[in-house]
């Protein structure tokens, strides 16, 4: 039961097992790909169409105050 669930992560670790290891790495290390040196390194490589978005970026809403009566 628990191997049906990692059979995709399997099967993209045999087929590109550099490009698996690489976006491992980089999202464990939680690289930007909107950010050099990555940024350059795809540019390289020809992928110059990627949509990156950042779900930790801050919107300026921080802890607010309140008042109980």
């Amino acid at each position: 039961m628990f191997l049906d669930e990692l059979q995709p992560v399997f099967k993209e670790l045999i087929q590109q097992p550099l490009a698996f290891a690489g976006g491992l790495i980089s999202g464990a290390l939680k690289l930007q790909l909107s950010e050099d040196p990555l940024k350059s390194w795809l540019q390289e490589q020809g992928m110059t169409d990627f949509n990156y978005a950042d779900e930790t970026t801050d919107n300026g809403s921080g802890p607010q105050t309140i008042s109980i009566d």
